[in-house]
């Protein structure tokens, strides 16, 4: 199942990783399997690892502190910028993502202690049959928006519709949803092109619903809205917070809903702390950085490992009144890489692309900008059990056998490995097996230029959208210039670059692709053909490969988890011996430092990372005794 809600990952804020598809059954509790003959079983909650921990009449999750205090001030920071409010259009032009989950709200939840579980939010249950055809939704009876009025499921078949129509992202993840219709007062069924799909009943739970009444409605100033269109009005929603006010591109101001229809569901108990949530938007860490010394900002995320070794040395650090802190990251793997764009010519032969990745000298980055602290990735789905290994086996090899006419030798042969610098000798020695490949195919160095078998030179943009990015770029450039080729970089605003990768008008970029630990129809979206030439998809590479598509059908249609295992791995070595992307580096823990005036209950649950924001409160004792804010 996808990483859901893709922009708040880009945000550089607090991530959300949705749940994930898995593989058995989901499972029943003992009332529901008492269900007459012939009526719909109805499941407070969906695992597709078949074991759901909390009962159909739990309280509250174990996780949470249910007397935590509700008050004070939380100032969070966020990394880019936003002109608009409408998450239809997200990706268009910046949204304000890190609080959008916090205003809109889900058909499920999932719980922050199991891997892959949703219990009911704007649904009390669902329901579907053996063969995954179709799910049913029912939508709790005091299900609110903020105005008031209830939410219908007529709001959630617009939802459904308008997202597909206006965003690339949930086209392809919904594609598969081919019917919704109302069945009852309040069920919503939604009918899948084929059965078999077992993530299709879960990540329909994962819909945002937005109030069809509200936007078939007049702005204040008795316009139309629109829904198709960006809009800086603050929005209608259902969750905890509202916006209260904001300042465009630079802030958003949240208050949290004094009479919020769900403060009470067992699902949301002791969370939604904070009386008020503030984002402020920074265009890099780095100034970031200096608002948070400064007492500007109550939390900051720390991505760079410079940054995390060298800057958080001030005085507040050694008094102790800033905390820091990392935190595991178990729920998720991800490939980061230099990503080509393969609707370049030039970037299509595989050799070639191999040839980059000699170049690349991961082992004296990670020592010169790193302080060694990463290690380099080795499998898209880095960090999981799903990263393949050694040679193909069992069943794994048996899908893969289906598509040896189709993939690399070496997916059978030979272990994939990155190749090994850090010192002079090896980087020489990768060197030359790069110039090795590069005239296997085809490719000469002319005047200390490397051009192709038409005379023609081999050269690149990489485009970065931050000063981070452009630091990594500026230590691999040298090395694409030793084997020939004019490597450029260029830095743009966040608008331009969102703009860029929607029409994917770039030679090379650097992207992240993050896996959930049961990966499912997202790969379509990731790797898929169809969504090769889809402006605003996340196939930035631009994959169209047979063999790939074949494989993502395995993973999404697997029986059991042995399976999705297998077809996964499967999936990992053809992606990794086509060469699509120079890996780069990972980090198995969540950086976090933060203003000591918080807390938090003991312990945090294993899958929710460090449980900001919503499994903290403001500590009032804490915050007397390191003093005011600034």
């Amino acid at each position: 199942m996808a990483i859901t809600r893709r922009h708040l990952l880009q945000s550089g804020a607090f991530a959300a990783v949705a749940p994930a598809l898995a593989s058995g059954l989901p499972a029943v509790s003992p009332a529901q399997a008492q269900t007459a003959a012939g009526e719909p079983v109805w499941r407070h909650a969906l695992s597709l690892f078949g074991d759901i921990k909390y009962p159909a009449d739990f309280k509250r999750f174990d996780y949470v502190n249910p007397d935590a205090p509700k008050g004070g001030v939380a100032r969070m920071i966020a990394i880019g910028t936003f002109d608009n409010f409408n998450i239809a259009v997200a990706g268009v032009k910046g949204t304000i993502a890190p609080a959008a989950a916090l205003i809109n709200e889900t058909l499920m939840t999932r719980s922050q202690d199991e891997v892959v579980t949703e219990y009911g939010l704007l649904a009390e249950s669902a329901s579907h049959p053996d063969d995954f055809a179709w799910v049913t939704y029912r939508l709790r009876k005091e299900a609110r928006w903020h105005d008031g009025k209830p939410v219908t499921p007529e709001d959630v078949i617009f939802s459904l519709e308008v997202l597909k129509k206006y965003s690339p992202m949930y086209a392809s993840y919904y594609r598969h949803v081919v019917k919704t219709e109302k069945t009852g007062e309040r069920d919503i069924k939604f009918s899948f092109d084929a059965p078999g799909n077992r993530e299709l009943p879960t990540i329909v739970g994962e819909l945002q619903v937005l109030p069809k009444h509200y936007w078939e409605g007049t702005d204040s100033q008795g316009h139309p809205r629109d829904i198709s269109a960006t809009t800086l009005e603050p929005p209608l929603g259902s969750g905890p917070y509202r916006i209260k006010e904001f300042v465009a591109a630079r802030s958003v101001r949240l208050e949290r809903v004094k009479d919020y229809w769900g403060a009470n569901l067992p699902a949301q108990i002791g969370q939604n702390n904070f009386d008020e949530m503030r984002f402020e938007f920074f265009r890099d860490n780095t100034v970031a950085l200096e608002a948070f010394k400064a007492d500007q900002a109550d939390w900051i995320s720390e991505n760079s490992a410079k940054q995390w070794a060298t800057q958080y040395d001030f005085p507040a650090v050694a008094e102790k009144r800033v905390v820091k802190e990392e935190f595991p990251i178990n729920d998720s793997g991800r490939m980061q890489g230099f990503v080509f764009n393969l609707r370049r010519d030039q970037f299509k032969d595989a050799r070639l692309r191999r040839a980059f990745n000699f170049a690349y000298d991961f082992e004296e980055m990670n020592k010169q900008l790193f302080y060694g602290q990463y290690k380099r990735i080795d499998s898209y789905f880095d960090g999981t059990e799903l990263a393949s290994s050694g040679l193909p086996e069992g069943q794994e090899l048996q899908l893969l056998e289906t598509v040896r006419d189709k993939v690399p030798a070496e997916v059978f042969t030979t272990p994939y490995t990155n190749p090994v610098g850090g010192n002079p000798e090896a980087v020489r020695a990768n060197l030359r097996e790069s110039m090795r490949l590069l005239k296997e195919a085809g490719y000469d160095v002319r005047d200390r230029k490397l051009t192709d078998a038409a005379g023609k030179p081999v050269s690149l943009e990489i485009l970065v959208q931050d000063p981070s990015g452009e630091r990594i770029a500026l230590f691999y450039k040298p090395s694409l210039e030793r084997i020939g080729v004019n490597a450029s970089i260029r830095i743009v605003d966040d608008a331009q670059y969102q703009n860029r990768l929607r029409s994917f008008d770039f030679d090379m970029i650097i992207d992240v692709f993050p896996e959930s630990l049961s990966p499912g129809n997202e790969q379509r979206e990731f790797w898929g053909s169809q969504t090769a030439d889809q402006p605003g998809s996340r196939n930035t590479i631009g994959i169209k490969n047979p063999a790939v598509d074949t494989l993502i059908d395995k993973v999404i249609f697997a029986k059991d988890r042995a399976g999705l295992v297998a077809a996964t791995k499967a999936l990992d070595r053809v992606l990794l011996w086509n060469f699509y992307v120079v890996p780069q580096f990972t980090y198995g823990f969540s950086r976090y430092a933060r203003w000591d005036r918080f807390s938090h209950a003991e312990p945090l649950p294993k899958y929710g990372h460090s449980g900001l924001p919503s499994l903290w409160w403001y500590d009032a004792d804490k915050a007397a005794r390191i003093g005011k804010r600034s």
